[in-house]
């Protein structure tokens, strides 16, 4: 066949068809088409059809655009002849003409072609480039260490003088070489300023994806979409921090080893000290260890906000993320004394928290912590225990119900908290086996094996109804049985002006499998004659009660709870326990 030889020719195929769709001057569509199966990846498709086809033929004449697409190839366009003879005979246009010639495409129509050609010409030499990089490096740096391995020994015994010329010219062949794909390695700011879209701007050279199919979107490194390439980062302190995809045997000057392991990578535009804002950083790869059979244990982590390094989690986030992964955290300072970017071997990074993650994943998710953090913290079975009682304990017992009022201090703590107490107190007595259990988050531990009392982990365990102000403390939530309940409290402003976040308790709750029962928004407050904003003036301010509203509140959720309990004494505990086992073992 014509055509010059070599990886940069273009060599251009007519295929022609017999019959139908012929050209009458001497390819057109048909199913010859087909044939483009065997072409390379990014090659071109330029189409043909008679009169009548682009008006009546449907969908059905676009088949090989479809395919040349999910082929990875690319269909350049149709030419759809606007001339043929008449059919005096036929109402249908398509019916005449679909078994007609196609007439030669005009010199116009020629010349469209050619300039396309030449177009792609320039794109295929372009795309290419980095193709032959790649086959650079697997045909000939291997076959150049080989040879240098050899010509090394040779030297060591002392035969030959000959070949030591030839092997101080492949090394530094391969100098050459790798020095080139080092070069590829440009590190670019980790935030990425002209990137406006939400969580697209952190390393934003890859589209994250929500594979495997329902899990929050990530980013997979070293994988198909970075071309092989691993991920390295550079946080100097005072400096921005800044990102480069690098192979592995070409790392950045100043890289000596890859990070070994899996590096979690985490974005949040939240403080990781918060423990609500940092577990909606951690639920994501709680999923993505569940869903790799736990298998896939973090060596350490990387902690970004707003695209600046962090240096860790609070101590709970902390306990949760080792008691969940079965790994000691550790996070990846970029502050060491070489100062240099970091490269790691695998790295999977979340940067929009849990955007994308399904609700039967999110709730998977959340039953994995919960099971890890309880076999964690030595709790064997929270049902058959009311915990620290107020009452004595009289809530022991499956049906038992255990009500927990968990206080905080500083902002947003009731005014009467003694007053609070006896309300609930006086309407858990009118409950057969209701125990009041009352908690301030001063003296909790995430899981204190000593001061058992004082262990989040173990309190709300035991715990069917939560009741507690608005506040981060409300997400221990998460160690409660599904099906238990949460009764939440606010100061004045809160349902005036703090928007949808004062709801975030009552989203976990749903998407735990719990039941939100409801809110209180005080509606009084001193005044404030010196802010004209009702939440920031309020927002800090403590909660008062309402005895009467309180009283018939807690009235209609015990008994909802207590007959929920009841009527799941016998079977619900071995099913519930089956399903926390399926959940610790990544099943």
């Amino acid at each position: 066949m014509p055509g010059r030889a070599g990886p940069s020719a273009l060599r251009v195929t007519l295929l022609f068809r017999t019959g139908a769709r012929a050209f009458k001057d001497e390819a057109a569509h048909g199913a010859q088409l087909t044939n483009l199966l065997f072409m390379d990846r990014n090659s071109s498709v330029m189409e043909f059809y008679p009169l009548g086809w682009r008006q009546r033929a449907g969908g059905g004449q676009f088949v090989y655009r479809w395919m040349a697409d999910r082929a990875g190839m690319r269909h350049e366009g149709s030419w759809w002849d606007p001339h043929g003879e008449p059919c005096p005979g036929s109402p249908d246009i398509l019916s005449c003409y679909k078994n007609s010639d196609t007439t030669k495409p005009t010199s116009r129509t020629s010349s469209t072609v050619k300039k396309r050609q030449v177009a792609m010409a320039k794109k295929n030499s372009a795309a290419n480039l980095h193709r032959r990089l790649r086959t650079a490096v697997c045909v000939v740096l291997a076959p150049l260490l080989l040879a240098v391995f050899f010509c090394l020994q040779l030297r060591t015994l002392g035969l030959f003088s000959s070949p030591f010329a030839r092997c101080a010219s492949q090394t530094a062949a391969i100098d050459e070489l790798v020095g080139r794909l080092r070069s590829f390695a440009t590190f670019h700011p980790i935030r990425d300023k002209q990137e406006q879209a939400a969580g697209k701007w952190f390393i934003s050279a890859l589209n994250d994806t929500s594979e495997p199919e329902g899990e929050a979107r990530n980013l997979v490194l070293p994988s198909a979409a970075s071309s092989g390439r691993v991920l390295c980062v550079a946080a100097p302190a005072g400096t921005g921090a800044t990102y480069a995809l690098a192979w592995r045997d070409a790392l950045p000057r100043g890289v000596t080893a890859l990070s070994p392991g899996l590096a979690f990578v985490s974005e949040s535009p939240y403080d990781y000290t918060n423990i609500w804002h940092g577990l909606t950083a951690l639920v994501p790869f709680a999923s993505w260890h569940a869903r790799s059979g736990c298998r896939a244990r973090p060596a350490r982590w990387a902690l970004f906000q707003r695209g600046a390094a962090r240096m860790g989690m609070s101590r709970w986030l902390t306990s949760l993320a080792e008691a969940t992964t079965g790994a000691e955290m550790v996070v990846e300072t970029f502050q060491e004394a070489h100062a240099g970017p970091v490269c790691f071997e695998e790295a999977v990074v979340f940067r929009r928290q849990m955007d994308g993650l399904s609700r039967e994943r999110l709730r998977g998710a959340f039953d994995l912590m919960r099971c890890k953090a309880r076999a964690h913290c030595g709790v064997v079975d929270a049902r058959a225990t009311a915990g620290n009682s107020s009452r004595g304990g009289a809530g022991a017992g499956p049906s038992a119900l255990r009500v927990t009022l968990l206080f905080r201090s500083g902002a947003r703590t009731f005014k009467d908290e003694a007053a609070v107490v006896r309300v609930f107190e006086k309407e858990c007595a009118r409950v057969a086996g209701c125990a009041v259990t009352a908690a301030h988050t001063d003296n909790l531990t995430f899981c204190d094996q000593v001061r058992q009392h004082n262990n989040s982990v173990r309190l709300l365990s035991a715990t069917d109804v939560l009741i507690s102000p608005h506040g981060a403390q409300v997400t221990n939530l998460l160690f409660m049985d599904r099906n238990s309940s949460v009764m939440e409290f606010y100061p004045l402003g809160w349902r005036q002006r703090a928007g949808g976040g004062q709801f975030v308790y009552r989203w976990m709750a749903d998407r735990a499998g719990m039941r939100h029962e409801g809110s209180w928004w005080d509606p009084h407050g001193e005044p404030c004659p010196d802010s004209p904003d009702i939440l920031s003036c309020y927002k800090s301010r403590q909660i008062g009660h309402d005895e009467v509203y309180f009283a018939q509140w807690a009235a209609r959720v015990f008994a909802a709870a207590k007959e929920r309990k009841m009527g799941g004494a016998v079977g619900a505990p071995a099913v519930e326990r089956q399903r926390d086992a399926a959940a610790c073992d990544c099943t």
